[in-house]
């Protein structure tokens, strides 16, 4: 099987209800496996302060999780514009993954949520994508023949899934974040499956 990982943090509940949707749709991509794996939250001195394992939700990711993963798709609530901190510090840890080249060839997507419609949710995604593009990663999004990028009035971007919360912090999603997070994971999946199959051929050519 394929394996793609949904890495995610979430503090309030809608990045986990998002990472669950992606999973969802990479588990309709025949040959194709989804792995949920979550981050640490860090203190102020940025060192991680979770238990090694959480009292609830997904375990916590290791390096070996994203070495041995086919695929990747990251999110993250919005902080300021950008990524919050337990993701960034955990993406900072992996450079003996950028050493090595790990990660080179593989496909990733990004996904995001925040409390107001205009909140960063863009820039948020295009924070994600940087230290994926200096891993050599191959970047997927939402084109929009995805008709629920056309019709939705709340989260969704071409760079990514979305969820709008509102003031009170709602971790549902609308029946389009919803569609959208399943298609970012089809998406990745399916471009996965595609360049592990060529990968098994070129190896049983040689």
């Amino acid at each position: 099987m394929t394996e793609i990982l949904v890495l995610y943090y979430s503090r309030k509940g809608s990045t986990a209800e998002l990472a669950r949707q992606v999973c969802r749709g990479i588990e309709a991509v025949p040959g194709a496996a989804a792995k949920l794996r979550s981050v640490p939250p860090v203190t102020a001195d940025s060192e991680p302060s979770g238990e090694p394992v959480p009292p609830s939700g997904a375990p916590y990711a290791s390096l070996d999780d994203l070495r041995h993963a086919d695929g990747l798709v990251l999110g993250s609530p919005t902080r300021f514009g950008n990524m919050a901190a337990p993701l960034k510090y955990f993406l900072d840890c992996t450079s003996s993954l950028w050493v090595s080249g790990a990660l080179a060839g593989k496909p990733a997507g990004v996904f995001t949520s925040t409390q107001t419609m205009h909140g960063g949710q863009e820039t948020t995604l295009l924070s994600m994508m940087l230290p994926l593009l200096h891993h050599g990663m191959y970047l997927v999004g939402l084109p929009y023949i995805e008709r629920s990028l056309n019709e939705t009035r709340a989260g969704g971007t071409p760079y990514g899934a979305s969820h709008v919360a509102g003031a009170l912090d709602e971790p549902s999603l609308t029946e389009h974040e919803k569609t959208l997070a399943r298609a970012l994971g089809r998406r990745v999946a399916a471009l996965a499956v595609l360049l592990s199959a060529n990968v098994r051929a070129g190896l049983n050519s040689s």
